[in-house]
């Protein structure tokens, strides 16, 4: 993810990439195209200079580092989840109080997500009801990837669960996960699900569906469906280029975008140019740790489920 949130950390007016911290001997090429050099972290939090951090290292990292930037004094951007364990993230939550912290849910800053919401809240089909998040990747990750990612709920969904939250405006009070292993039998004998199906319902009846697979087979499926009272509001996938062929035969068009940083490259930029805007106190964070806590709150909450079968309510 450095890779993504560096390079627009460099294009943007208001920051200049200062420091690569990375222990691998090869991030010095990037660090170097980017007008970067190599530091420790220690050099950096100890520089008066720096006044934001993008923290972008491995997941289990991801609280320890934010602590000690914090600790600082730097504005933090970081990646999600802030942690694997809730337990931890809960005890370091009055650490973050006032904290200038936001967090890598990137997908609130997609163009088209934000202007499904602004409609919502416009109430342009009247009062929302039910909700429908699709979230396919194109392929499954390597085996390697699967010990260290938190899981399908923690690594995968916790976006989908994040977006809930956002469009519904409520928090759900009670969930329901069902998931099976069926696109790569080596991620089962590791312990985890590559396919799920999770229900999250708020106090006021509100419903959501989310989908989940490893595997599309057809590119990286993003949509959304939001049922109002007088009608739907829908933002579907983004495609390669907009060039459709009609003939007798048929209609064809590009694929959909293959992956994350494509899909999402303008959101990505989007969320770097509102941490510039925190970093220099013209704004407060639009992602916040609370919501870290929410997602992951709702993340154990769907693995609980799918484990027991059971309704988990909150």
């Amino acid at each position: 993810m450095g890779h993504v949130h560096g390079p627009n950390a460099a294009r943007q007016p208001g920051l200049h990439l200062k420091y690569v911290v990375d222990p691998r001997a090869e991030a010095a090429g990037f660090a170097s195209a980017h007008g970067a050099s190599m530091a420790s972290l220690e050099q950096v939090l100890a520089d008066p200079a720096i006044g934001g951090v993008l923290i972008c290292s491995t997941t289990d990292q991801h609280l320890g580092h934010a602590l000690a930037a914090v600790g600082a004094g730097k504005a933090v951007f970081c990646e999600k989840p802030i942690d694997l364990d809730l337990q931890k993230v809960l005890a370091a939550q009055p650490r973050f109080d006032d904290a200038r912290f936001l967090l890598g849910f990137n997908r609130r800053f997609d163009p088209q997500f934000a202007r499904l919401k602004q409609q919502l809240d416009a109430g342009v089909v009247g009062k929302l009801e039910t909700l429908h998040l699709v979230n396919h990747d194109p392929a499954a990750p390597p085996p390697g990837f699967i010990p260290t990612s938190g899981g399908l709920f923690k690594d995968f969904t916790i976006h989908d669960l994040d977006m809930a939250r956002w469009l519904m405006g409520e928090e759900p009070v009670e969930v329901y996960a069902t998931a099976s292993c069926l696109v790569d039998p080596e991620i089962g004998r590791q312990g985890d699900v590559d396919t799920a199906r999770c229900v999250l319902k708020t106090a006021s009846g509100r419903l959501c569906v989310i989908s989940n697979t490893r595997r599309s087979g057809y590119g990286y499926d993003q949509r959304i469906e939001a049922f109002g009272a007088t009608g739907m509001i829908r933002a579907g996938n983004v495609e390669r280029d907009t060039v459709h062929t009609l003939t007798d035969a048929g209609s064809t068009g590009a694929p959909i975008m293959p992956a994350f940083a494509e899909r999402y490259r303008d959101a990505y930029r989007a969320q770097i140019d509102h941490f510039a805007e925190v970093v220099h106190g013209r704004a407060e964070p639009f992602t916040s740790y609370a919501d870290g806590v929410a997602a992951l709150t709702l993340a154990e909450a769907c693995a609980w489920s799918a484990q027991h079968g059971e309704v988990f309510k909150l």
